[in-house]
């Protein structure tokens, strides 16, 4: 691992003094009249303020639904759902969300699209006439710092996926969210793509310290970003384990290389399968 990685400050470390922003208690989710879908049962997770967690499941564990409990989307039917020390009873204006695929919008071009929040959020929506130099400026900046500076008038058709997920990062973030959540933003790239992009993401967390939570099926992407991975059961979802990731930043690719790396991706691999039911893999030397 290089040099910097060993002396970089650790986000888990950093954020251990820090309320607790994100707080479930018990929370539970029911889909559907009777008889209804039970998908998330007693779920209890606590993040605090300017930390970086995952959530790694087995499909239709209720890792997107959970997403939707703390950004409002969705009520709990069960338990408190609190953020920033508040109860959630709706859409929360602090938060900033990014998917799978981009949902950049055609017609629009990257810095446009970028600018999109700006013209729904408050107070940026009163704002925006009167200061759109000063707003444009703060975009071009973001697009500048993961790697898009001089494509701003691009259409997003003319982007390559990476290069479309960097944009809508760019626009999950422009107006300054206090919590970013994340699904799966990474899923339909390429793995060089998807790598590449755990280290803009890093870059993007490292400088602005935003709380954060992703939600993945790529388990080195969970040990590669997280401060804390929480491990959900099969449905009914509830949280079976959690993992304090101890590893120094940044980390890069080669950081998955290593051994205690590889045995925090190994240990929540098993927990994986044994939620679903199945076996525990054995531990391959040398494997990832």
């Amino acid at each position: 691992m290089p040099e910097a990685a060993t002396t970089a400050s650790d986000g888990a470390a950093a954020a251990a003094g820090e309320p607790v922003f994100v707080d479930l208690g018990g929370v539970g989710l029911r889909y559907g009249a009777e008889p209804a879908t039970q998908a998330l049962d007693g779920v209890t997770m606590r993040v605090r303020k300017g930390e970086f967690a995952v959530v790694v499941g087995p499909s239709g564990c209720g890792k997107s639904s959970l997403m939707k409990l703390v950004t409002g989307l969705l009520p709990a039917t069960a338990g408190t759902v609190k953020v920033a020390a508040r109860p959630v009873r709706g859409p929360l204006k602090i938060v900033g969300m990014a998917f799978q695929n981009s949902t950049l919008l055609p017609w629009r071009n990257v810095l446009d699209n970028v600018m999109l929040p700006l013209e729904l959020v408050e107070p940026h929506r009163s704002r925006l006439r009167r200061h759109r130099p000063e707003y444009q400026k703060l975009a071009r900046g973001l697009l500048e710092s993961v790697g898009l500076g001089g494509l701003e008038k691009r259409q997003p058709w003319m982007l390559s996926g990476g290069m479309q997920q960097r944009a809508n990062l760019c626009r999950s973030l422009v107006h300054s969210p206090q919590l970013l959540m994340l699904d799966e933003p990474f899923g339909a790239l390429d793995a060089f793509t998807r790598e590449e992009l755990w280290g803009v993401l890093q870059d993007l967390w490292l400088e602005r310290r935003f709380t954060c939570i992703l939600v993945t099926h790529d388990l080195r992407e969970a040990a590669c970003l997280a401060d804390v991975i929480f491990v959900m059961s099969a449905r009914p979802g509830q949280v079976i384990a959690s993992h304090r990731v101890d590893l120094p930043r940044p980390r890069t690719v080669d950081s998955t290389f290593e051994p205690g790396f590889v045995d925090l991706v190994h240990r929540v691999r098993n927990e994986i399968a044994a939620a679903r039911g199945g076996k525990a893999a054995p531990r391959q030397p040398g494997t990832r």
